[in-house]
């Protein structure tokens, strides 16, 4: 026992130091990190700042992260019985959305275009953020710095990408990554469930699994909401205050804390959330890019590709813009949840979480 305590509060040392060492880096101003293995009794909560005031249960700003919790909302209609993954998406949307949605090389697709097309990334759609727009006028991501008061629906975010982008193949016949296709999920959610995606996400996954401190940015509160949410910049512009990032929803809208991702993670891991048929066949994977493969709103990746490192550690999870993490690396039996509430700092927020994977495995 004595052996075993002095291991887990080496191991705790070392993370700390490693937050630590993140934190001297000039754009880098807070970070979370949460570090937990039930098979090997870690359980290491950490917070630094170098500006802002943070605490452990502090909630931050997960991005893409959310598309693992819009998947898992589709998976649980699924469950009830209320969609296929293979349903066309007409099913489920209005005319007003499906027209025109998918026009390639003077074709239209919209009536092709499946569920799984929008989980997988397949689709072909365009990315209302970050592609670029057929007459160089700015993207969404560029617009909302630009008029931080806007406030987005989702409608209009669909209405922009058919008027402003092109789609980039056939539905099936390739990968593009894009945020159009979790707003198209979450309207799907509403659609057949008849509540807001905040309250689905309350009723079937907040409530159920005791995540306290979520919600959903703009839309919601948290049931616990004693703390702000974590500040997030990109350079030092702050981000986290403005009515724009409405603009950021079923792809990347939840606000949560590090102990709600890994309830969540650890709960859809073990088929509390959604049956284990239905999460084997969200991870039916496919080539995403080098070391990286996408299933149904989850990722899978082999670190020794992403960072020429030799190791055989491999990771699910998601990721999301603002260097927000959430993984777990099976060889290990070990939840990683954090950020480093920077959009620049994605590739540190992994070399970081390699790092830990590092200290735990040696020890």
């Amino acid at each position: 026992m004595t052996n075993l305590l002095f291991s887990q509060q080496t191991i705790e040392k070392d993370i700390r130091n490693l937050l630590n060492t993140e934190l001297e880096k000039d754009n880098i101003k807070s970070s979370l990190l949460h570090v937990y293995s039930k098979s090997k009794g870690i359980n290491i909560q950490l917070a630094e700042s170098s500006k802002d005031t943070i605490k452990t249960n502090s909630p931050f700003y997960t991005a893409s992260i959310t598309k693992m919790l819009t998947a898992t909302s589709i998976g649980i209609l699924k469950d009830q019985k209320k969609l296929s993954f293979e349903d066309k998406i007409r099913n489920y949307l209005p005319e007003s959305i499906i027209n025109k949605l998918h026009v390639f090389q003077g074709k239209e697709y919209s009536d092709v275009l499946t569920i799984a097309h929008l989980l997988q990334h397949t689709s072909g759609l365009p990315d209302y953020f970050t592609d670029s727009t057929i007459d160089e006028s700015p993207n969404i991501i560029n617009q909302l710095l630009m008029d931080t008061h806007k406030s987005w629906s989702a409608q209009e975010m669909i209405q922009f990408t058919k008027a402003k982008m092109k789609p980039h193949f056939v539905p099936g016949e390739g990968y593009h990554y894009t945020d159009t296709e979790y707003v198209l999920l979450a309207l799907i959610t509403e659609n057949i469930s008849g509540l807001p995606l905040s309250q689905f996400f309350q009723k079937n996954i907040f409530q159920p699994l005791k995540m306290n401190g979520a919600y959903v940015n703009l839309k919601s509160s948290a049931k616990d909401h004693e703390l702000p949410m974590a500040k997030f910049y990109v350079g030092d512009i702050e981000l986290s205050s403005i009515q724009s990032l409405s603009a950021d929803w079923g792809g990347g809208g939840l606000v949560a804390t590090t102990q709600d991702l890994i309830n969540f993670f650890e709960a859809y891991n073990n088929d509390k959330i959604i049956h284990k048929k239905t999460r084997i066949a969200m991870q039916n994977w496919v080539d995403e890019t080098v070391g990286m493969k996408y299933g149904f709103g989850i990722r899978q990746v082999a670190i020794k590709d992403i960072l020429s490192s030799d190791t055989d550690l491999q990771l699910i999870g998601h990721t999301g813009s603002t260097a927000a993490f959430l993984w777990y690396c099976p060889k290990l039996d070990t939840y990683i949840a954090g950020t480093l509430n920077q959009l620049e700092a994605s590739k540190d927020a992994l070399n970081l979480v390699f790092e830990v994977l590092k200290i735990i495995e040696n020890n």
